[in-house]
């Protein structure tokens, strides 16, 4: 499972309302309102005496420390805001070193938890429980924090790290977390075992899960004129619900789509009914003329269910009724109402002819918050005041790998990709503004915002060696340099800069709208502790690595492991007899095959000189390690660097390689040979940002900024770690951390 994929789915006017602001706004074609952008207003304005949380732990997925300082520096970001105001009023510093690997699931837990991930047990994004048969496979972001018991499987007795809310929320602290990882309210299960239950490890006073595939996957439409039809009873429903059009509406005659949805949570929404799925949407769309101009201009389309037609409203969240899309405005949301999950999409418009001889639009995938019973009260307050959750960046719609956009342009596809930062940072926002406002005697509120990750990964497109068109191995450096090269296309490198700057702007605005909620003192401190970290940094790569291949050429038996890859970090597991269920290695067999895996990897070299320039001896990993014999017993030693669910063998690649990424077809680099889907390992990746290398990579470094009442003032700090974050933020609610606990506060950030 790639990285990203193993992370990637409102009436937020009537949630302002209700918190007794004032934001002006503006109307859109859907008769919504949305807060205007730049209408939040400046954090040192509100100087209100109102409650404030003490500590607030914000975490920016994979904002990039030097990233931030250009920005600020240039301009891009404000100095008098978020991150600038931030910085110039408190402490920051030059390095943070974080989790190794630095992956997104591994660092959030060990922030969490002030452990490393050998001790919390969180390895990878994605990777095996070694005590599970060999196929099975977990996520990171719903793994049993601190280990399990592998014999008999269940819980651990003594787990071997604890998140920070446990020990607050026992010594009477409040504690509350805006889709922070882990702080789910779930129970986690391991082959239908319970391996830990929700309770106290997962549960805070108020959590909000990160949202979940609702069953439907994004999709692309291009229609035509010959597509409507004039349709008098839809333009009827639309003058009703005060949309009337000035040219004659038109409608598709027939579906465009069929969605079916269960009314329990038994299941969630898919394109074919079940058992389950009872509750049935047929989806037409309407075009109409919203100009009174004389001309016959098709400016607007309406997306809504046949059985329920254009009801013209109000709505109240989650309900949002039919979706109106405009080009030029935000993508309109979509609820299937009835769902038991509240499962909804959205619309966005890239397309609209006057004539309607060329229209293009996207249904975004469906979403949902997941309805862990302990989490429950708080999903209910989010989908009933903020709305369902708001479909998230999808790569797979940018690199066309979700059904119908072969056929959209680059820009396109990147003004949807685009659409949804806006829209769904702006949604985290507010998640993250009514937990607040539900709590304003917080103690603690971590707050999580899943950009501007998702375009650094799409979007970092900063290396020469980077082939600017995935399918064209030419179209690197500059025409003749290297030889054979045809150049990276200028207009994409810098659009592509102007899609990263966007989400740091996303991103800051987020961070500024928190400060203005929690005001600024009148020592121009945010009122609140304010801490903004990053989980990792991020790096651009330019080529893709097939582990399977590697290791089948050096005559290794694919059959005889699981090889789990999260970035460019793998876990390779032994099926070995006497752990895995059903294991098929014998403890004897075990050591040898351990020491062939890794002497493959470290002798995996790039012999092609234009892309190995940066590597030593042109080897492709930077780490490899083996799981330890010492304790006598192989396959469960472990170690300062190994810990239970590490793989037998565990490896980094080095800086510019990264097992995701690889085509279908595969797409030979410039000088290699032809690719062969049995033997190639090397090939030109689809997308170019990476993480999940050696914390102690420059590249890798997280950001780390704090400001707040018990912060020192205008202090820049040479080096912090992740795992201190949680024992510093102790040290400032006066509550002993937990034994398990590897970092230390951080004496030289606090007054």
């Amino acid at each position: 499972m790639s990285e990203r994929a193993s992370k990637t789915l409102m009436l937020a006017w009537m949630m302002v309302l209700a918190a007794g602001a004032a934001i002006p706004g503006a109307a859109l074609a859907n008769g919504s309102v949305e807060p205007d952008d730049e209408a939040f207003g400046d954090a040192t304005a509100n100087t209100a005496l109102r409650p404030v949380p003490k500590v607030i732990l914000i975490s920016l997925d994979g904002a990039k420390p030097d990233l931030i300082d250009q920005y600020l520096r240039t301009g891009v970001l404000p100095r008098n805001n978020g991150l600038g105001l931030l910085r110039r009023s408190g402490v920051v510093a030059t390095q943070n070193i974080t989790a190794t690997p630095s992956l997104t699931a591994v660092a959030h837990v060990a922030i969490a938890t002030g452990s490393t991930a050998v001790n919390n047990d969180i390895p990878a994004n994605s990777f095996h429980p070694v005590a599970a048969t060999i196929s099975t496979g977990i996520s990171g972001f719903a793994a049993p924090i601190g280990g399990y018991q592998l014999n008999p499987l269940g819980p651990s007795p003594a787990p071997t790290a604890e998140p920070l809310w446990v020990r607050l929320r026992d010594a009477g602290k409040t504690v509350v977390a805006a889709t922070w990882p882990g702080a789910d309210g779930a129970s986690i299960s391991i082959s239908g075992v319970p391996v830990q239950v929700a309770d106290p490890t997962r549960v805070v006073d108020y959590g909000v899960p990160f949202g979940a595939f609702g069953g439907v996957s994004a999709q692309g439409y291009i229609l035509g004129s010959a597509n409507f039809a004039v349709d008098a009873s839809v333009a009827a429903q639309l003058t009703a619900a005060g949309h009337p059009s000035y040219s004659p509406v038109k409608a598709t005659p027939e579906a465009v789509e069929t969605i079916y949805c269960a009314p329990t949570t038994v299941e969630t929404c898919g394109t074919s009914p079940s058992a389950a799925r009872t509750l049935r949407y047929d989806i037409r769309v309407a075009a109409f003329d919203s100009t009174d101009d004389g001309l016959t201009n098709y400016d607007t389309l309406v997306v809504f269910d046949q059985a329920a037609g254009i009801q013209p409203g109000p709505f109240r969240a989650p309900r949002t009724g039919p979706a109106y899309i405009k080009v030029g405005e935000i993508s309109a949301k979509f609820f299937y109402e009835g769902s038991g999950n509240v499962v909804g999409a959205a619309y966005f418009p890239t397309l609209i002819a006057p004539d309607l001889s060329s229209v293009h639009y996207a249904r975004y995938s469906a979403n949902y918050i997941p309805r862990n019973a302990a989490a429950l009260a708080a999903v209910d307050d989010i989908n009933n005041s903020i709305g369902f959750w708001r479909p998230q960046p999808d790569f797979r719609i940018v690199e066309r790998l979700s059904s119908g956009f072969t056929d959209f342009s680059d820009p396109e596809l990147e003004a949807l990709y685009k659409d949804q930062v806006r829209t769904f940072t702006k949604y985290q926002t507010r998640v993250a503004l009514r937990a607040i406002r539900k709590n304003r005697n917080a103690d603690l509120v971590m707050v999580y915002f899943e950009q501007p990750d998702g375009s650094g990964h799409q979007f970092l497109l900063t290396d020469p060696r980077q082939a600017s068109t995935f399918t064209d191995p030419t179209s690197i450096g500059t025409p003749g340099n290297p030889p054979g090269a045809t150049g990276q296309d200028p207009a994409k490198v810098a659009r592509y800069q102007d899609y990263l700057r966007f989400a740091y702007i996303r991103a800051d605005r987020a961070v500024s709208e928190i400060l203005h909620e929690v005001g600024i003192g009148q020592d121009g401190k945010p009122r609140s502790n304010v801490f903004v970290v990053s989980d990792h940094g991020f790096a651009p790569f330019h080529t893709a690595v097939g582990l399977r291949n590697l290791l089948t050429n050096a005559g290794i038996d694919p059959s005889l492991l699981a090889i789990r890859t999260s970035g460019p970090a793998a876990n390779i597991y032994v099926n070995l007899q006497g752990r895995e269920a059903g294991g098929t290695v014998s403890p004897a067999d075990y050591p040898a095959l351990v020491t062939r895996i890794a002497s493959a990897l470290r002798a995996a070299t790039d012999d092609n000189p234009t892309f190995n320039g940066s590597l030593a001896e042109g080897k492709i990993f930077g780490h490899v390690i083996e799981r330890p014999t010492a304790c006598g017993n192989p396959g469960f030693c472990t170690d300062e660097r190994i810990g239970q669910d590490y793989g037998d063998v565990f490896a980094m690649l080095d800086l510019g390689y990264n097992f995701d990424g690889t085509q279908s077809p595969g797409v030979a680099r410039l000088g290699d040979q032809p690719w062969n889907a049995s033997t190639s390992v090397l090939s030109v990746s689809n997308f170019y940002g990476a993480h999940g290398y050696d914390a102690a990579l420059p590249a890798m470094s997280a950001s780390f900024i704090a400001s707040g009442p018990q912060i020192r003032r205008g202090r820049t700090v040479p080096l912090v770690h992740n795992i201190d974050v949680a024992p510093t933020i102790m040290q400032i609610l006066g509550v002993t951390p937990a034994p398990t606990v590897d970092g230390t506060a951080l004496a030289n950030v606090l007054r």
